[in-house]
Parts: C-alpha cells; structure tokens; sequence
C-alpha cells in the first residue's frame, strides 16, 4: 500500500436511510452538514436515499425509490388512461 495517499481524518460519521429511517454509525472522511444525537453523542450526519437495509436485493423485497415522485406522476396519468379506455 502507497504511503501518503489515504486521508487522515477519519471520524465515527451516522448514515441515515430516508427511505426506512434506519441509521448506522460508520467511519468516513464525509463532509456533514446537518448532526444528530445518538445515546448522546453528536455525529455528522449524512442521508442516503438507499442503503443495504432497504435495497431489494439485500431485503428480497422489491419497491419503487422514487424522491422526486416521477413514479406517481406515472402511475397517476397511466391510471387515467386505463379509465379512459373503459
């Protein structure tokens, strides 16, 4: 391993899924704006839109991620259209 390359601050950082509110504490060099208490003590945090605890292929479950709601938009106008077809 290369000497100099890696960085040297490293700190106990929180990850939260937004899309199931699971949060885990992990090592990262991760520039933080917002924070949150943990059994009292304050973390960077950062959110993630998915993560292992809510990815279909790690829960078996499939779903729809969808943070700019493309995916009701969708089902919305198909849903129209479906009616107006009857």
């Amino acid at each position: 391993m290369k000497s100099g390359i890696h960085p040297e601050n490293y700190r106990p950082v929180a990850f939260k899924d937004v899309s199931n509110g699971d949060t885990f504490i992990s090592r990262s060099t991760v520039n933080a704006r917002e924070t949150v208490d943990i059994d009292g003590v304050t973390y960077p945090l950062v959110k993630l839109e998915i993560s292992s605890s809510s990815h279909p292929f790690y829960t078996g479950k499939q779903k729809l991620v969808d943070s700019a709601g493309r995916v009701d938009k969708f089902m919305s106008r198909y849903a129209k259209r479906m009616e107006a077809k009857k």
